[in-house]
């Protein structure tokens, strides 16, 4: 018996002394982050970190092996490590919050949630660390660090404006809440203000048509923003911060319970009332704006996790521009020039899975927006209400064939008091049908290789039936480290001028029409290759390039130079041609340094009798960059952002404006600091617009006569214009805001 003992305490004490030991701790910005996965790469020996981010881990193995360290919303680590036996290895871990990893789960390129990874349409991830980087009042001016997307002022005095993809104009970028299709026509130039921002749970961005499963207007591309649930919502959330130009935003978020109904409430509030006219035109340098909006989000608890959600939102905002002088007794005359406009807009919009074996899914949304506004004496009063529902059907045959079938009917209201509905004997609001049927197939064509073939049909009660076909093609090698993409797809639109382009209404020229607009066309092909790159020093390197071609027929372009007295509208008896490369390179040290940097080169064009043009407003080179760094002692994070634009043709009043043809190069430049203290709260703040960059002060045209009540006889071409715009006049400001977590 003793000799029986003796021999399984040498066993077990062999045993003991054969194993390795790997211990440490992971952190995330110097906090223990809780259930990261520690696993030996190619085994099943692995561990989770505990509360305070400590983990412990033993093995048999020996010899070299690859350490993987992982957590979801974080970039990947993998550390190479040779293991002897009996040997105790401590390895403390810093993660970083990913941007753009492999490992996010997306929906914006197939419809259903897929690993970014998986996803044979490219689809670029922007979390809420990346826009608080450089903090903005609204999701459309947080837009101008993302890498071939530009925020397109479009009117010098009212400040609205739009989202450019690839030198694509704001109609063609097709903007979704949760997949819902909230903004579009008349809310075009409002639909990115006023969301709160608290309840962001990622930005998803697809470049290039997605007509085939998004329909009309998704032509340039779609932006789709991801509001969150109340498993990854804090229970609160408040931030809020000022501008030394008198700027006031605050967000406030929390979840609460009804019995076992979750909900969420997002409520955002911008106000700014501080007339600035720094360039001496007599106008002022930033739009006045008195903004709220509230969001609330349902989730109903369901049998068998099927999912029932219903949100809604109301936002109202009143905003004026124009001489320093105006008040509001002057709206709609003639004494002083100002645009005033009042809005009001509500949105509700869902999701419910039936409760069938089947995947089948019911998503709606319905929208109303008011406008009345005043450009000058120029009263334009307008009213859109849009209603959709689409049924999907999401299924497999076998285990090579993921199918999604949709079926989807759109309609949409739309009154105002221009001619496009009104005229001197009766009033004829538009009312358009818009039913379609999709089917998508994504094929697995092998472990790494996946084809996508997507095909559309809809029956536009005013234009008759559009078909939108698309192809796409992924392989990623075995370890995932590359990953390319191939694309091709067709897009169509329907343009409705006077909702979507505020030149229309603003200053002294008069419209024309043509003809009677017809849709648009566009094929569009695209080339994706993703690098991943996990060096020995524990340095990750996510590179992201695309190669992008798209043509248009039927394009509508607004024509400023034919009749300098008139914008003309018609579809272009031509083509016009969008193409270029673009990079993405993002770049994370174990120190704490990061880098995200892009850039995108482009040449878009317009072709016409013959003659090619550049596309007016359309820079050919653009570039974005964001450095952060936190100093570890004590908990400081410093974050450089900032982009460059290329010259861009702008649109004048003949050979005799003064005003210069082309925009300069400029950049707009910002820097931040942020310093977390105990019990979750932040304070920042910094400098916007480093470099004080403002357009010429004579961007707005015969600024001092905006009712052109006294033209030059010898140049009656050179009226009031304040559509020459490309950026914003707002200069060099400091901010200064605190945010609050409670969890």
């Amino acid at each position: 018996m003793k000799c029986l003992s003796l021999l399984l305490l040498l066993c077990a004490s062999s045993v003991m002394f054969s194993q390795s030991t790997i211990k440490g701790k992971v952190t995330f910005n110097g906090e223990p982050l809780e259930m990261a996965n520690i696993i030996l790469k190619g085994t099943s020996v692995g561990t989770l970190s505990d509360k305070n981010g400590n983990y412990y881990l033993k093995t048999n193995l020996s010899g070299k092996q690859k350490l993987e360290i992982s957590s979801i919303g974080f970039n990947t680590r993998i550390k190479r490590i040779e293991l002897k036996k009996g040997q105790t290895l401590n390895l403390n871990f810093q993660l970083s919050e990913a941007n753009s990893a492999l490992e996010e789960v997306v929906v914006s390129g197939t419809m259903k949630p897929v690993k970014k990874l998986d996803s044979p349409v490219p689809v670029e991830v922007y979390s809420p660390v990346f826009f608080k980087k450089n903090p903005a009042p609204s999701v459309f001016e947080s837009m101008a660090n993302v890498n071939g997307v530009r925020p397109q002022v479009n009117c010098s005095v009212c400040n609205t404006g739009d989202i450019h993809i690839n030198g694509l104009e704001g109609p063609y970028t097709f903007v979704l809440i949760d997949g819902m299709p909230i903004v579009s026509g008349l809310s075009t130039v409002y639909g990115l203000t006023g969301l709160p921002q608290s309840l962001i749970e990622r930005v998803e961005i697809v470049k290039g048509p997605a007509s085939t499963l998004y329909g009309s207007e998704a032509v340039g591309g779609v932006i789709n923003i991801i509001t969150k649930t109340a498993k990854t919502a804090p229970k609160l959330a408040l931030e809020s911060f000022g501008s030394s130009w008198g700027e006031i935003n605050t967000d406030l978020g929390f979840k609460y319970n009804l019995g076992e109904t979750n909900g969420l409430l997002g409520v955002n509030y911008f106000n700014y009332q501080n007339p600035i006219d720094n360039n001496g035109d007599g106008f002022t340098d930033l739009t006045l704006q008195d903004r709220i909006s509230l969001f609330n989000k349902f989730s109903f608890p369901r049998k068998n996790n099927k999912v029932f959600t219903v949100a809604g939102r109301y936002v109202y905002e009143d905003r004026w521009g124009g001489q320093m002088n105006w008040a509001p007794k002057f709206r709609g005359g003639t004494e002083v020039y100002g645009e005033s406009i009042y809005t009001s807009r509500w949105e509700t919009f869902g999701t419910y899975d039936l409760p069938t074996n089947e995947k089948l899914s019911i998503q709606f949304s319905a929208n109303g927006h008011a406008q009345n506004s005043y450009y000058g004496d120029t009263f334009y009063k307008a009213d859109q209400y849009i209603g959709f529902g689409q049924l999907l059907w999401d299924t497999s045959i076998g285990k090579s064939h993921n199918l999604l079938f949709g079926a989807a009917y759109r309609y949409t209201y739309y009154d105002d008091n221009t001619p496009a509905t009104a005229n001197d004997i009766n009033n004829e609001p538009s009312i358009t049908h818009l039913p379609g049927v999709f089917v998508q197939d994504e094929i697995t064509l092998a472990a790494n290789n996946k084809l996508l073939l997507g095909a559309r049909y809809d029956y536009n009660s005013v234009h008759g039936g559009i078909f939108s076909p698309r192809i796409n093609y992924k392989w990623n090698s075995e370890n995932n480290a590359d990953v390319i993409r191939l694309s091709l797809g067709n897009g169509f639109r329907v343009a409705n001028v006077f909702t979507e382009d505020h030149a229309a209404l603003t200053g002294n020229r008069e419209l024309f029409f043509e003809d009677e607009l017809e849709p648009e066309t566009s094929w569009n092909a695209n080339v994706n290759y993703v690098k991943k790159i996990a060096t020995d020093n524990n340095t990750v390197i996510n590179i992201d390039a695309s190669t992008f071609y798209t043509y248009f027929e039927n394009k509508i372009i607004p024509d400023y130079e034919t009749d300098t007295s008139k914008i003309i509208y018609g579809n272009l008896d031509g083509n016009s041609v969008s193409k270029g490369i673009s990079l993405n390179a993002d770049i994370t040290w174990q120190n704490g340094l990061s880098i995200i940097a892009g850039a995108t080169l482009m040449d878009v064009s317009v072709t016409e009798n013959g003659v090619t043009e550049r596309q007016l407003l359309t820079e050919s080179f653009s570039g974005t960059w964001s450095v952060s760094y936190t100093i570890p002692n004590i908990d400081l994070k410093v974050d450089y952002t900032g982009n460059v634009y290329a010259p861009m043709d702008l649109p004048l009043l003949g050979d005799n404006d003064p005003r210069a043809p082309q925009s300069p190069w400029y950049s707009i430049q910002n820097i931040q600091l942020s310093k977390k203290f105990a019990n979750n709260f932040q304070l920042f703040g910094g400098v916007k617009n480093l470099l004080n960059f403002t357009p010429a002060a004579n961007s707005i045209l015969r600024s001092f006569d905006p009712f052109d009540q006294n033209l030059d006889p010898e140049k009656p071409n050179l009226t009031f214009d304040p559509a020459y715009v490309y950026a914003s006049n707002q200069g060099i400001r400091m901010f200064l805001g605190l945010r609050y977590r409670l969890f």
